[in-house]
């Protein structure tokens, strides 16, 4: 009999997986990926030291990677060579030149809205975005001050404009959040509705992905008061909740028509408990009057993700 934890992951089996055709370049149709939490230290790094950064990618997730216009992650460290690690349990730091084969493979956007953003000081967390931005990448959820860090991030255009509001919504062990200084977002749920209801009011045919690092960790499904915020959040007009930090996959909800990704759960990571290797990657195709959303589950292998079913065609 399937326990629990594996009736989840039937589920998520029988999902519809990528299509397989390249990116689309006639405006038409942006496929954009999202996926969960992406570590380059402590097991990983010593992946890394042992196979090469490369072997974190199989074919399968760089035909995946290389079929869309655009693939974001959350990044589950900072990249620096600063090391000012602060006081708290888990901290971490990736060297910088990785952050260039993370490009190498599709990744094009890394979010900083995270809980270890900041590990290694604010000297290292500004650092941290200097290289994502060196490296041909492009950091979310970062600023030189608080209105910065939580200004909706415009990354696409065509076929209609798509923005991403990224918030750190965890506690951060032993970190001052200044207004004035250097931060992730950190904002109210007010506030980010807000922010959602202004984009709809001037541009009335956008789409506003909303990305959040939050919940409890190591669990299957979300607090009574993430859906109440939620919910919150799409009607205010939000189109996705994408959510990470639980290193679980959690539920999936349709509110009003709008899905709610509680937490995609890791991408690339070195823990090996059951709960914390099966992850899921979202694949959203923006069209004139439609969005497309494709679920893509896998499973991690000694840090690597590997997609358990085969690529089917392209989707009308």
């Amino acid at each position: 009999m399937l326990t629990r934890t594996g009736k989840l992951w039937l589920l998520f089996v029988t999902l519809v997986i990528f299509a397989s055709c390249g990116p689309s370049n006639d405006g038409a149709t942006k496929k954009i990926i999202f996926t969960g939490d992406l570590l380059l230290d402590r097991g990983v790094r010593l992946h890394i030291e042992h196979y090469g950064i490369n072997s974190l990618f199989t074919p399968e997730v760089d035909q995946l990677f290389q079929s869309a216009d655009m693939v974001v992650a959350n990044l589950e460290c900072p990249a620096t060579k600063i090391e000012a690690p602060v006081n708290k349990q888990f901290i971490f730091r990736a060297n910088p030149e990785g952050l260039e084969i993370l490009k190498k493979h599709g990744i094009t956007h890394l979010n900083m809205a995270n809980n270890h953003s900041m590990d290694q000081g604010r000297e290292g967390l500004t650092d941290t975005r200097n290289n994502i931005l060196k490296s041909g990448l492009t950091p979310l959820g970062y600023g030189n001050n608080l209105k910065e860090a939580c200004k909706a991030q415009l990354i696409e255009t065509g076929p209609r404009n798509v923005y991403v509001l990224s918030s750190l919504q965890v506690p951060s062990e032993n970190w001052t959040y200044l207004e004035d200084e250097p931060c992730v977002c950190e904002a109210s749920f007010d506030n980010i509705a807000l922010q959602i209801g202004q984009l709809k009011k001037d541009d009335a045919g956008c789409v506003v992905i909303v990305q959040l690092h939050w919940g409890a960790e190591h669990t299957l499904v979300p607090l009574n008061s993430q859906k109440q915020q939620a919910h919150q959040l799409i009607d205010a007009g939000a189109d996705c909740i994408i959510g990470h930090h639980t290193h679980t996959i959690q539920t999936i909800e349709h509110y009003k028509g709008k899905p709610i990704y509680y937490s995609l759960g890791n991408f690339i990571f070195d823990q090996e408990k059951s709960i914390n290797s099966k992850g899921l990657m979202v694949q959203m195709e923006v069209k004139a009057d439609t969005i497309q959303f494709t679920n893509i589950p896998f499973e991690i292998k000694k840090c690597v993700p590997h997609i358990k079913e085969q690529p089917v065609n392209c989707l009308p």
